[in-house]
């Protein structure tokens, strides 16, 4: 039969995405040039494999059932790469994954390095985006896999846990909770206090356990982003809850960090890809690193000036 591995990455691309523009972006070609592969490979096997309308393609039911054998044929050879002693010479290409912004500093830079030094050929592309954002992008194809802390209750998603991180109270030194073993949730009534806005994943983690709490905190100003509030707690504007890896190396010296217990809030950090769906080898590579380096789960012992 007249066709490649290329015409094989092709079909499979604009299959998992459900766009022909969308596996062109991807695949790094022209959406022509795209169309020309899966041509090229309709023309060889003898049938059609979409249904195309103005707007969404499908698999028909031939393609459905030719879809298998493609995967497997795709992912028999990455296996092979893998288990190639010189992987990191032959291994090239790009990875795409979506990831939470805590996470880069925490432990995903460490990882970066270790994995280009083994794989100078990969190129890594990191989303920083929402929870919910890396949730769609990963249930998109937009990326390979994310790193998040939300995923766990989506059935076409597979979530494998890295790490674990309890929320911390983020304030500057000088500030009288700086000096306490830890801090009641219920006790930052009593403070001037930044909040993260409803909506954000989270906040909705924060509000889940203190659901029963008679009193919430109240807040004096309110954000989107764990970024955005720890600038503000550096800048003076108050105290605010943050998971925490958030208060990374950079804030060393200008904020402490202190427990928040009654209740103690952890959230579990891992990876999210779509289920039943075999990484690209790239891919593969890194999320296997990720994995190999996670640490022992639990929250960190706390830490003053983080």
């Amino acid at each position: 039969m007249n066709f490649d591995l290329d015409d094989l990455c092709a079909f499979v691309a604009v299959a998992d995405r459900g766009s022909f523009r969308a596996a062109a972006t991807a695949l790094h070609l022209s959406q022509p040039a795209l169309s020309r592969r899966v041509e090229k490979l309709e023309g060889a096997l003898g049938f059609r494999l979409f249904e195309r309308t103005t707007r969404k393609v499908e698999l028909n039911a031939l393609g459905r059932s030719f879809m298998p054998k493609a995967r497997h044929v795709l992912h028999e050879l990455e296996s092979a790469l893998l288990g190639m002693t010189d992987l990191s010479d032959r291994l090239r290409g790009q990875v795409t994954v979506a990831c939470v912004p805590s996470a880069v500093g925490s432990f995903v830079a460490n990882a970066l390095t270790v994995f280009h030094r083994q794989y100078p050929g990969i190129q890594v592309r990191l989303v920083d985006d929402s929870a919910t954002e890396i949730l769609l992008a990963v249930a998109r194809a937009e990326a390979d896999f994310g790193i998040s802390y939300l995923g766990t209750q989506e059935p076409d998603l597979e979530f494998q846990p890295l790490v674990q991180e309890d929320f911390v109270l983020a304030c500057l030194p000088t500030h009288p909770l700086a000096r306490q073993p830890s801090v009641r949730w219920a006790d930052l009534a009593q403070h001037e206090c930044v909040m993260l806005a409803p909506g954000s994943g989270n906040r909705m983690l924060i509000d889940q356990a203190l659901a029963s709490l008679p009193a919430r905190p109240a807040w004096s100003c309110e954000v989107r982003h764990v970024p955005a509030l720890v600038s503000l707690v550096e800048a003076g504007i108050g105290v605010g809850p943050v998971p925490r890896f958030a208060i990374a190396q950079g804030s060393q010296g200008r904020l402490a960090s202190v427990p928040l217990v009654e209740p103690t809030v952890v959230r579990t950090m891992g990876t999210i890809k779509r289920r039943g769906r075999p990484l690209p080898a790239a891919a593969q590579a890194f999320h296997a690193l990720l994995l190999g380096q996670a640490r022992p789960a639990g929250p960190e012992p706390a830490a003053a000036a983080r």
